[in-house]
């Protein structure tokens, strides 16, 4: 056998182990073909293959793991059993940069599915390995590094401090002022994730300067960037005042409120979410938006949109109004109530309908002016059907149920209350007829108007228990009549019964006198 012959034997074998992962790798892009390789023992062939003497060997090797890891967190706890991490995680420190970015793909693969896959990967060096490579000087080893930094970080608080005490914050943000799009997209994204757990993390981000970067990206024409950049200033601004002032400070609004015009929805849902986050923690930063000509935006994005996308909108709402009688005034101004009426009715979600229930709550529980804007929408009797009806999830019930009450407690726009009286049960009804109670001993018309309506009657046919308060509300009322009135009051009065008509007035007179 000649020379030639005998390298051509190694050459046909390196020829076959490349064919092979090729193969591999291009099977795993094809769920239907996951099981099949896993039974044939692919893992336990892939993981020499990771130490080749050819590089394409291993880089293809690599990438077939990744996508088998990436598949589902059995796949990827295969690859944790396996040993296979710690391999990768040496090799990323010396091998060229297509393997590098290999190797951060199977590691990103692999922390995306659970906390404990995450933990695997902090464990063997992971992390570390990931940190070094964000000062790699090509691009697409940054972003693949960045990439799986982010997916640790997102699942609790212990992984993301790992990320943090790695020193990753500091070159995430280099990379957000790289020029590459995509990098840019990645480490605004891995930022976020690492933000969004608790108010330390929020400032381990904000101590490295990356407000400022991030607030010269929201007209940015990307919108995949703009998603991210929104992404993380909301993380960073949900924590506490300081955070959010910090971003108030930094420009960010109102050139945000543009964005709220942008063709992507996620943007738009995002910026709204940004200002949801400013706006809850004190009426000075949801004034400063409403003047920013927040308010009236969101109001337009409410009109504009539906589904999921609505709900940051919706709770922006339900927080300006929260805070003072102004703030509430406002989004009545604004006309948030007829909108949010809209996302009552058109939204099939039950946490959907739960959060505008809840904003509709924060609006009318300050005056009865308040509560006379959420009442002339007719929107009472809309809650309460919903807190009735037994297909209403617990909380969407509650959340009904505490808007009734709040608005109820205001509400002195009887012709509003009293479709409650033939439908509302005793708990709260009683806040119903409490409201009557405190508005017709003072108001003749209303009087006339609780008769003739047939309210009076419907009151006499209550079964309240002696000694409740709706007792006492009901005995109130009736004493805003005379006895001939009350005792008429199961027959309808219509104006063909010129007696009751005469009784009624009568009994203005008397009240005139008093």
């Amino acid at each position: 056998m000649t020379q030639r012959q005998v390298l051509q034997v190694f050459e046909h074998y390196q020829q076959s182990r490349l064919q092979f992962v090729q193969t591999v790798a291009d099977l795993a892009t094809r769920p239907q073909n996951i099981e099949t390789l896993q039974n044939a023992g692919v893992m336990t062939l892939l993981r020499p293959l990771l130490l080749d003497s050819v590089p394409n060997v291993q880089q293809t090797a690599a990438l077939a793991l990744g996508r088998l890891a990436n598949h589902s967190d059995d796949l990827a706890e295969a690859v944790v059993q396996g040993d296979i991490l710690p391999q990768l995680v040496h090799s990323l420190a010396s091998q060229n940069r297509f393997y590098k970015k290999a190797a951060a793909f199977v590691l990103r693969a692999v922390a995306k599915h659970s906390p404990g896959l995450a933990l695997a990967v902090v464990a063997c060096g992971g992390v570390d390995a990931l940190v070094l490579s964000l000062e790699e000087f090509d691009p697409g080893v940054k972003e693949a590094a960045a990439w799986a930094l982010g997916y640790v970080a997102r699942h609790n608080e212990q992984l993301s401090q790992c990320v943090v005490e790695a020193g990753a914050v500091p070159l995430l943000v280099l990379c957000l002022q790289e020029p590459e799009m995509a990098l840019k997209r990645i480490s605004a994204s891995a930022l976020s994730d690492i933000a969004k757990h608790t108010t330390e993390l929020a400032h381990s981000v904000v101590d490295n300067g990356a407000i400022a970067h991030l607030a010269q990206m929201i007209l940015n024409p990307d919108a995949k960037l703009k998603r991210h950049v929104l992404s993380a200033l909301s993380q960073i601004s949900k924590h506490s005042v300081g955070l959010a002032e910090l971003v108030v400070e930094a420009e960010v609004f109102p050139a945000a409120l543009a964005c709220l015009r942008d063709p992507d929805d996620y943007v738009r849902k995002n910026v709204t979410t940004l200002m949801r986050e400013v706006v809850k923690h004190t009426p000075e930063l949801a004034q400063f938006i409403v003047n920013c000509g927040g308010m009236a935006a969101v109001v337009d994005y409410l009109g504009d949109s539906s589904g999921n996308v609505r709900l940051p909108g919706i709770m922006m709402l339900g927080y300006v109004a929260a805070h003072t009688e102004n703030l509430a005034m406002a989004v009545i101004v604004a006309k948030g109530v007829p909108q949010l009426a809209l996302c009552l009715s058109e939204e099939r979600e039950d946490h959907m309908r739960a959060a505008a229930a809840w904003a509709l709550g924060q609006i009318g529980r300050h005056t009865p002016e308040h509560a006379r804007a959420v009442a002339a929408a007719s929107l009472l009797p809309a809650l309460l059907q919903l807190y009735l009806d037994a297909n209403s999830s617990e909380d969407l019930q509650v959340k009904c149920k505490k808007a009734l009450k709040s608005v109820l407690q205001k509400c002195t726009h009887l012709p509003a209350l009293e479709p409650l009286l033939y439908e509302a049960p005793s708990n709260i009804l009683k806040h119903v007829l409490c409201q009557f109670s405190k508005v017709l001993p003072h108001d003749s018309k209303a009087r006339r108007l609780f008769v003739t309506s047939g309210g009076l009657k419907k009151m006499q046919e209550m079964d309240a228990e002696p000694g409740s308060a709706m007792q006492e509300y009901i005995m109130v009322i009736n004493n805003c009549y005379p006895e001939e009135i009350v005792r008429w009051a199961p027959v309808p009065l219509r104006p063909s019964f010129p007696v009751l008509r005469r009784l009624v007035h009568l009994s203005q007179k008397k009240k005139t006198l008093h």
